[in-house]
């Protein structure tokens, strides 16, 4: 079925639907089962699948749905439960219309009814499409509008439940798409048979009328003429459902609406369009004709159910054209490109490049519209190519000893795909180590194949190897290829001799022997041997490291001999071993040398006398308040230790007679008071430990007791503690009288310090200069800061013309830069001829003077000077003569001191100037 069948088909019946839904039916108080209509119509297309739905019929049951069976009279129809009709298998209707009738039963009462269904066929023409004619209204372009008259169908009612006849088919509109007019051009007149009795006025409501697109189409109200308004076009929108209503001169509704379907006949205006201008595909290498490689597709937006939509598509060029101009083929329906011929080969041709065509109206190249589109081609690798080396053999050279050492590159050749699994080499060694010596390792860059040592070989042993090595591919060879025999080749390695250094075949060699063994005694001999067979060389043996410096390595033989006792009670001992090093070297060019290691276990013999502990110890001065416990510490070991043996000597006998010994166990025994009282003090206890070696060793330990008066608890009191410490009342009176002497020298000379310190300040600043004989420079005071620390108010340096403001403040008010009216203070007069003593007197004077002076502004601070006015009496300061008239004497000056030495220089010698 064509998608321009069905649509009528659908709105034909959405339209039946909605009428028998708004049938008028009169429901008496009686119920009355019943079709809603007599006749049912539809329209339907030629071509029907199976289950499609066709229309509903509609049946009222007293007794509900569920008791309600139907049934056609047609093998080719059936209807649902819910009315609805269907086709029951796939038709081709080739016929005007079918009819059939259809039968509902109840179980219940045994009633049927029958009601009869026409299925109208609906043809469409195209002036392009080539079929028949039906029985539709076509607006032909090329002709002048016919008055095609579409009469109202008519509707009767009947007592009971209304029933209706037949409705007439009004049948579809067909209006080519891109008409060039005149608009508006007239498609139809609507006419119903009552404009004989009464004016009407027609209208039509719908999409393309009063809906968005509006106006499309119009209506003459009064004639009913229905027109087109403007080119129409398929791809904006394909179809239109119009209604036309009939109503009088007062808008009451005369007719009931009827639908009208308009369909827009498809041109070839537009081109096929490809998804994509350019296609990207590949294809296997050696592919067989027929293999698929890639899809192109063109969209058509005309009709796909027309010649106008129908794509077709072919092969214009193909480049290069080798090894044949025609290696592809494409499904001119789907679009599928596949192989057509054999011989793709990577190795000669990478890449194709086809252009394909897509034409519409079938592919029709004269009346179809066309475009290209390019696909490109890639052929992929595929292992065709085995690997083959450039020779068959090799040779490299290899030092022994060497290991991680590059012997020999293998080159090879191989044309697939540089870098991918089908060119990378593998190489594998098939023959000629089978110690494992060496292996093959590929260059990522070059593809080259490395010979490595991995495991180091011996001249002495080989010296040389004739190595078969294979290449294959990281990938497996394609289906049919064969390996080459180029994929062998033979790789001759030479094995040089080097100097190698002596080695000790038995290093960390470990000797037992007694410690303490004599100067010079031969331990072992600890030689090395010489690798280098095929040379004559000579060992020297030399110490490395010897701790201690306990042995002596013969040079020649190594021969090891005692140098010093062997202590293993020694620092340089760990867990009874003492370890040197010593060095072999070759005489070879260049030198060669190694190491070896010799222990040696020193068994232990009774060299340590035990050594008593504690070495001090407390004990009250009364036995059985407590006792001292001792044990021993002896550097050999096991057996040469305990069990001990503790014993007091015979001499001097006080010792036996004060004190005894109480065994505790093996390593420890009691020392106690043998008597009842021992005076309080310290006390040098003599004791013989003897240990268990063989033959055992004893030493005498002196062990310092004190004896102290205890408490109850047994522990010494404080007075007992000094009294065992040995000091009397006459050394304790003794350092009492040493700290209070000690502390009033320390007051006296504190108090001796103060009082000069006094007499310093009280002595009186200046002295006689009769007495002074010093020539110092005696700084006095500072007179304050420069002029950068100064902050003036300028505005205070402008001249009065009087003293009225200064007389006219108030008591206490006084700028602090002014000198105040009122007393002042005698300052001392000088002299005219002063006595040198009174120097001194008169600056004291005239300082202590200063500083008591209120009115002396303070330092650093603005002097005002108040304007005196015009016509002053004083005359100018220039015309002042000095008062010394040249013959006075200052020869006085020299007898003032060195400090007015200066000044009687200057003045004094006046005349001599």
């Amino acid at each position: 079925m064509t998608t321009g069948s069905v649509l009528p088909l659908l709105l034909l019946g959405l339209s039946g639907a909605l009428r028998a839904h708004h049938e008028d039916l009169t429901v008496r108080e009686a119920c009355k089962a019943g079709f809603s209509e007599e006749d049912y119509t539809a329209l339907i297309s030629p071509n029907v699948l199976e289950g499609e739905k066709l229309l509903r019929v509609k049946f009222s049951s007293c007794l509900g749905t569920k008791g309600t069976q139907y049934e056609t009279n047609s093998l080719d129809f059936k209807v649902g439960a819910d009315g609805t009709v269907f086709a029951t298998r796939e038709l081709k209707i080739p016929s005007e219309q079918v009819a059939f009738t259809v039968t509902a039963r109840e179980h219940q009462t045994a009633e049927q009814w029958d009601a009869m269904v026409r299925l109208l066929v609906a043809q469409t023409s195209s002036p392009y499409s080539g079929h028949k004619k039906g029985k539709t209204v076509t607006l032909d372009p090329s002709q002048p509008p016919k008055d095609m008259l579409l009469p109202w169908p008519q509707r009767q009612s009947s007592s009971g439940l209304r029933r209706q006849k037949r409705d007439w088919v009004i049948p579809p509109i067909n209006v080519p798409e891109n008409s060039r007019g005149p608009f508006p051009q007239q498609l139809v007149r609507i006419r119903s048979d009552k404009d004989n009795d009464i004016p009407i006025r027609y209208s039509i409501t719908g999409v393309g009328a009063d809906q968005p697109p509006m106006e499309v189409f119009s209506i003459d109200s009064m004639s009913g003429r229905m027109y087109v308004t403007r080119p129409m076009d398929r791809e904006e929108r394909a179809s239109y459902h119009l209604r036309a209503h009939a109503v009088d001169m007062n808008g009451n509704k005369v007719e009931n609406p009827i639908d009208l379907y308009i369909y827009v006949i498809d041109m070839n205006d537009n081109r096929p369009e490809f998804i994509n201008q350019v296609y990207n595909g590949s294809v296997d290498e050696g592919s067989k004709p027929g293999t698929y490689v890639m899809t192109v597709t063109a969209n058509d937006a005309d009709d796909v159910t027309t010649a106008n939509g129908m794509v077709r598509y072919r092969i214009v060029t193909q480049t290069p054209q080798s090894p044949s101009q025609n290696m592809f083929t494409i499904n001119s329906e789907t679009g599928d490109i596949v192989t057509v011929a054999a011989g793709l080969d990577r190795e000669k041709v990478q890449q194709y490049t086809v252009i394909v065509q897509a034409t519409d109206m079938e592919g029709n190249l004269n009346y179809g519209l066309s475009n290209t589109a390019t696909a490109i081609i890639t052929v992929t690798d595929v292992n065709d190519n085995p690997p083959e080396f450039t020779t068959s053999t090799f040779a490299g050279e290899v030092p022994e000893n060497r290991v991680e050492t590059v012997v020999a590159n293998l080159t090879v050749m191989d044309r697939d795909q540089p870098h991918s699994p089908n060119w990378n080499a593998v190489y594998r060694i098939i023959s000629g180590d089978p110690s494992g010596h060496f292996t093959v390792r590929t260059d990522p860059v070059t593809n080259e194949g490395m010979v490595t040592v991995v495991k180091a070989v011996d001249y002495e042993l080989n010296r040389a190897f004739m190595l078969t090595v294979m290449v294959s591919n990281q990938a497996p060879l394609a289906s049919g290829i064969q390996m080459s025999f180029q994929s062998t080749a033979g790789v001759t390695i030479s094995v040089t001799d080097v100097n190698e250094a002596p080695y000790f075949p038995s290093n960390h060699k470990l000797i037992r022997l007694e410690e303490g063994v004599p100067t010079g005694t031969a331990l072992t001999t600890f030689s090395a041997v010489d690798p280098d067979r095929f040379m004559q060389q000579a060992v020297r043996y030399s110490k490395l490291s010897d701790p201690a410096n306990w042995l002596h390595i013969n040079t020649s033989n190594g021969q090891i001999t005692t140098a010093a006792v062997l202590d293993r009670e020694s620092l340089y001992t760990k867990n009874n071993v003492y370890e040197a090093t010593f060095l072999a070297a070759d005489n070879g060019i260049p030198p060669a040398s190694g190491t070896g290691t010799l222990q040696i276990y020193l068994i232990d013999i009774n060299d340590n006398a035990p050594q008593l502990l504690p070495k001090e110890a407390q004990i009250c001065e009364r036995p059985g308040l407590n006792a001292i416990n001792i044990t021993a510490a002896d550097a050999d070991m096991d057996p040469n230790i305990g069990p001990y043996v503790f014993e007091l000597p015979f001499i001097p006998t006080t010792v036996r007679k004060n004190w005894t010994i109480t065994r505790l166990n093996g390593d420890y025994a009691q020392l106690s008071l043998r008597i009842l009282y021992l005076e309080a003090g310290v006390y040098d206890v003599p004791i013989i430990v003897t240990d268990s070696g063989n033959p055992p060793l004893s030493n005498t330990s002196i062990i310092k007791v004190k004896v102290c008066p205890c408490d109850e608890n047994g522990d010494c009191t404080a007075i007992g503690a000094v009294a065992a410490a040995g000091l009397g009342t006459g050394a304790i009176v003794a350092i009492l009288i040493c700290i209070v002497i000690l502390l009033t020298m320390v007051l006296l000379f504190v108090v001796w310090m103060k009082r000069r310190e006094k007499e310093r300040h009280t002595k009186q600043l200046l002295i006689d200069p009769e007495d002074d004989v010093r020539d110092n420079i005696l700084k006095y005071d500072e007179e304050g800061g420069g002029e950068e620390d100064q902050d003036y108010d300028l505005s205070q340096l402008q001249q009065p013309e009087a003293m009225e403001h200064v007389l006219s403040k108030a008591p206490g008010v006084r700028r602090v830069d002014e000198r105040p009216v009122g007393a002042e203070p005698q300052y001392p007069v000088r002299p005219v001829v002063p006595h040198p003593g009174d120097i001194g007197d008169f600056i004291n004077e005239g300082l202590r003077a200063a500083d008591n002076d209120p009115t002396a502004p303070p330092y650093d601070s603005l002097l005002v000077f108040d304007y005196e006015g015009s016509g002053s009496t004083a005359g100018s300061v220039s015309s002042l003569n000095s008062s010394s008239s040249g013959d006075q004497d200052y020869d006085y000056l020299n007898d003032w001191g060195p400090r007015f030495k200066k000044l009687a220089d200057m003045y004094g010698g006046g005349e001599e100037d």
